[in-house]
């Protein structure tokens, strides 16, 4: 077999296609968690908290240059490294919701898959059983 009927084989098989459609949902579903925290839920902690922006926490590591505003975005634009740990709060809080959407996502797909009791087992199987057990014994 060469090796592009072996690559056509393995990529047309049902496991790498449902991989690729996992990964590319996976991703747009990262952009809504990406958007409920970043434009709904942060918002509304700044209300809360007075206007307090994760975005712009951070420690710089270097000298600031005169003229340079205290914002995450003019540090980096002057190139001045900084310790962005509001970014990493920001990220992390994406991170909570987008697993505790998977864990409920799971828990009810597992919960929808559970099977019906067996069956009960026929008669006749039983009876079979009784004699196969007594001629053990």
């Amino acid at each position: 077999m060469s090796f592009m009927s072996e690559f056509k084989e393995f990529a047309v098989k049902g496991n790498a296609m449902d991989l690729a459609v996992g990964v590319i949902i996976g991703a747009a579903f990262g952009k809504i968690v990406d958007s409920i925290v970043n434009d709904l839920i942060m918002p509304i902690v700044g209300a809360v908290f007075g206007g307090f922006d994760f975005s712009n926490l951070f420690v710089a590591l270097g000298t600031v240059p005169e003229g340079v505003a205290m914002t995450l975005a003019e540090m980096k634009k002057a190139g001045v490294p900084v310790f962005a740990y509001g970014s990493f709060l920001t990220i992390l809080l994406n991170f909570i919701i987008l697993a505790f959407i998977v864990f409920i996502l799971v828990k009810q797909l597992n919960r929808l898959k559970k099977t019906a009791p067996p069956a009960a087992t026929p008669e006749d199987i039983v009876l079979l059983r009784e004699i196969r057990d007594s001629l053990k014994k």
